[in-house]
Parts: structure tokens; C-alpha cells; sequence
């Protein structure tokens, strides 16, 4: 179906408007071909201003991030001693995952909100690029945590564990499977139909999501290991931080709070809180869209909340309270910032 046909369907629609209405607020409609029928038209003719409200956050964090992640990755790549490092090439990694992520997914919302049509094609590479780069950063961040892990744990054998040959091995691994993930989930959406092409030629990403979980049970299935699999990636994160404090907490580093250990602490967690919240609405969402306890507008409007803002947050943050925390990273941009502002050195007194 093209445009064209789109069109027709939403001048065809336009004539039980009212009815229509009732309808989309109404709580009782389990039946799947409305649920379509209602998603294709909110695809179609969504509340204008309110959209473009929702347009603001992944514009605003991807320049944010456009303006910090590449200095950081230059500051990485640009000094062979700390491209060599394992935690540097992780954190260079994730931070690459995450741009890209922001680039594709305000991309998508600002076709979307100018309701610039897309083909079929197009979208489906545009959801598989996003869902490649989400799964990329998030593995990535659980490898990090994990080095960071077995750096403490085991400092005497740190060296021979994760040598840099080995962490190049395990970025390309981390990239594989964050491409077979979600290109074992669209080929099931391929082979089941489950594609709607009005609503993908709007291709958005919140009203798409509401639609996997109502599809097919096979859809079903796959989203809910895709959550179970994202779910256990945080819980990684979150349990290594925490056997981290109590190994660590004999040592004396968490007696001040104010201490760097404490205030690194705070600001990884609060990263991680960012990253596990919006999961943790969707899932709820995701239960009562499934059981018909909520309305389909009241689901398309959380899905919105999570994808447009709770889900972007952590991607610009993580630079900030992650990335330049660093203190190599720190000193190598204060030393290109010098280098571009030489301190202007005042002559010498004459002798008199």
C-alpha cells in the first residue's frame, strides 16, 4: 500500500468521525482489527501540537550529544595510550552505539512529526538500525561494568583476562549479537505479516510498539525475550555494582560521601536508573495494553513518554557522568582546549 491508498483510507475514515472518537476512548475494544484500525488512524492524523511537543527532548539531547560524544571520542582515539586501554575502547564503543541511537531516533520522530511518508523498506531498516544501536550501548555498558568488575576483583590478573586483542574480539562480538538480536525479531514480524503499511510509512516508533504488543503470539513471544534479555543485562549491571560496594567497602573509600568513589558510584547508578525506568514503565504498559486495562490512546501516549524522553535521557547522560569522569579523558580535552587557547605570555621587564 502506498500513500496514495493511505490517503484514501483516511478520507474513507473521515466520514465516521465522531464514532470513531467514542471508540478511540473507549476501553472495551480488545478486538484486534479495531485496535489496528485505531493505531493506522493515529499513525495518519495525529494531534499536531502535542507531537511536535514531543520532538523537543530528542532534538535537545541530540545536540547535547552531538557536541560532547564526539569531542570525548576524539579525545579517546587521539592518544594511542588510552585507545589502547580495555575500559577506554568499551566506553569509546558505547558512546559511538549511543550517537548513533540519537541521530536515527530523531530522524525518525521529526519525519514522523512532519508526516513526511516513508516506504516500507525504509522503515524497517530505520527500526533494525535503532533497535541495533539500543542493543549495542546497552551490551556495551554491561561489558564495561563487568571489566570494571574483574579489574577489582582480580587487579593481578586484570592484564592477562582482558588484553587489548581480546576487548577488539569482544566489541565485534558485542556488535554481532546486537545485529542477530533484534534481526531474529524482524524476521518473525516478516514472516507472521505483522507489518502494517500505513502506519509504516509514518514509521512511529511508539504507535509500531503498541502494535507488536498486540500482534501475534509468536510477536508477543519475541518482545517479551527481547525484555527478559534487556532486563538481565541490567541486572548484571546492578548486581556487579553491588558486590563491587560490599568487596570494596573494608577499604575505606565510601567513608566520606563526598569521596570520588562515592560520587562515581551515585552518578553509574543514576545512569543506570535512567536506563532501567523507562523499561520498567514500558513493561507495565506493556501488561496493561495486553489485559485491556488501559485505553489505546492512554498506551500510545505512554509509549510516547518512554521512547521520546525516559529512553533518550540515558544516551546524553552517559557522556556527562560517565564519560568525563575519566581522568585521562579530562586531561587529554584540557590539553587540546590549551593547545587551541595558548595563554598569551607577557615579555620579559627590560633591564634598566
Amino acid at each position: 500500500m502506498d500513500f496514495s491508498s493511505c490517503a484514501v483510507v483516511k478520507r474513507t475514515n473521515a466520514t465516521a468521525h465522531r464514532l470513531r472518537e467514542m471508540e478511540f476512548n473507549s476501553s472495551s475494544n480488545s478486538d484486534n482489527a479495531v485496535l489496528y484500525y485505531l493505531l493506522e488512524e493515529w499513525a495518519l492524523n495525529p494531534p499536531g501540537m502535542n507531537m511536535k511537543m514531543f520532538l523537543i527532548p530528542p532534538v535537545v539531547c541530540l545536540v547535547a550529544g552531538v557536541l560532547i560524544i564526539p569531542t570525548i571520542l576524539f579525545a579517546i582515539f587521539s592518544r594511542f595510550s588510552i585507545r589502547q586501554e580495555t575500559r577506554y575502547m568499551l566506553l569509546g564503543n558505547a558512546l559511538l552505539a549511543d550517537l548513533i541511537y540519537l541521530l536515527f531516533y530523531t530522524l525518525s520522530a521529526a519525519l514522523n512529526t512532519a508526516h513526511v511518508p516513508l516506504p516500507k523498506e525504509a522503515c524497517v531498516l530505520l527500526l533494525f538500525l535503532l533497535a541495533v544501536a539500543y542493543c549495542g550501548g546497552l551490551f556495551t555498558a554491561a561489558a564495561m561494568v563487568s571489566d570494571t568488575y574483574i579489574a577489582i576483583l582480580f587487579p593481578l590478573r586484570y592484564i592477562a583476562i582482558m588484553p587489548p586483542a581480546r576487548t577488539k574480539k569482544i566489541i565485534v562480538l558485542l556488535w554481532m549479537y546486537s545485529g542477530a538480536f533484534p534481526g531474529i525479531f524482524f524476521l518473525v514480524l516478516s514472516s507472521t505479516h505483522s507489518f502494517v503499511p500505513c502506519v509504516l510509512e509514518m514509521c512511529s516508533v511508539p504507535v509500531i510498539l503498541i502494535l507488536t504488543l498486540n500482534g501475534t503470539d509468536a510477536v508477543k513471544l519475541c518482545f517479551w525475550l527481547s525484555t527478559t534479555v534487556i532486563i538481565l543485562c541490567l541486572s548484571l549491571i546492578f548486581c556487579c555494582y553491588v558486590i563491587l560496594y560490599f568487596k570494596t567497602k573494608q577499604s575505606g573509600i565510601w567513608e566520606s560521601i563526598c569521596s570520588r568513589a562515592s560520587v562515581t558510584f551515585l552518578m553509574h547508578n543514576t545512569v543506570l536508573f535512567f536506563y532501567f525506568f523507562p523499561l520498567l514503565a514500558l513493561f507495565i504498559e506493556s501488561f496493561f495494553c495486553i489485559n485491556v486495562v488501559t485505553r489505546v490512546k492512554t498506551g500510545i501516549w505512554v509509549s510516547l513518554t518512554v521512547c521520546n524522553v525516559l529512553m533518550i535521557l540515558p544516551k546524553v547522560l552517559f557522556p556527562f557522568l560517565y564519560g568525563l569522569r575519566y581522568r585521562e579523558i579530562s586531561a587529554s580535552l584540557k590539553s587540546i582546549v590549551r593547545r587551541k587557547h595558548p595563554h598569551p605570555v607577557s615579555p620579559a621587564p627590560s633591564p634598566s
